[in-house]
């Protein structure tokens, strides 16, 4: 299997962000985004996914991290899919359960090629420190719109946000990367039976 590795900028009035993925890393990360609670969130993706990831961005923090966030999760949908590439010989379906604690969080990806998003969860507080939990989920909608995946998450219990969070983005990173890995079966052979994804 080819280097499935991109680097993608996507530049707006709003923000400017440059995203490099190696989908067959080790969990190296390095992040610049100016908000310290989404990059911790993604530092978990990255080790737990086994995925490198480098990902610079500058925006509009004067207002709030609303386009940030979002943008980051656009980025990064799109930078998913230039290293899939044809996707031939992948396993395409992952899902992963991860406690932390008193929390529980379960996640499902299909990397379908169709953008659909689930996404169950009720937060304890509205903030995590200075972070606006409300922007995960506008994450997750760039991710998957721009990524064109299916994606189930659901907090199964949890008391405590930071935990809450912290299971989902865990668990994000390991059906990430089942999903993503080769399957020695199917080499060579698109997972579909459309013969698309």
């Amino acid at each position: 299997m080819t280097a499935r590795k991109a680097t993608v900028t996507r530049n707006t009035s709003e923000t400017q962000i440059t995203i490099t993925i190696n989908l067959d890393g080790t969990g190296v990360a390095t992040f610049e985004t100016g908000v310290p609670f989404l990059d911790h969130m993604l530092d978990q993706v990255a080790r737990h996914g086994l995925i490198d990831l480098d990902i610079k961005a500058v925006g509009d923090l004067h207002i709030d991290a609303h386009h940030t966030v979002e943008d980051i999760g656009i980025t990064l949908g799109q930078a998913l899919t230039q290293a899939l590439g044809s996707k031939q010989g992948i396993r395409r379906y992952g899902h992963a359960y991860v406690p932390l604690d008193e929390a529980l969080s379960r996640v499902v990806i299909d990397l379908s090629g169709r953008p659909g998003l689930e996404y169950h969860v009720d937060y304890p507080r509205a903030r995590i420190g200075d972070f606006d939990v409300d922007l995960l989920l506008e994450f997750f909608n760039g991710f998957v719109n721009h990524g064109q995946v299916t994606l189930h998450i659901d907090s199964l219990r949890g008391k405590n946000a930071h935990h809450v969070a912290e299971t989902i983005f865990k668990a994000f990173g390991r059906a990430l990367r089942v999903a993503v890995e080769a399957d020695a079966r199917m080499a060579g052979i698109l997972p579909s039976t459309k013969g698309h994804l």
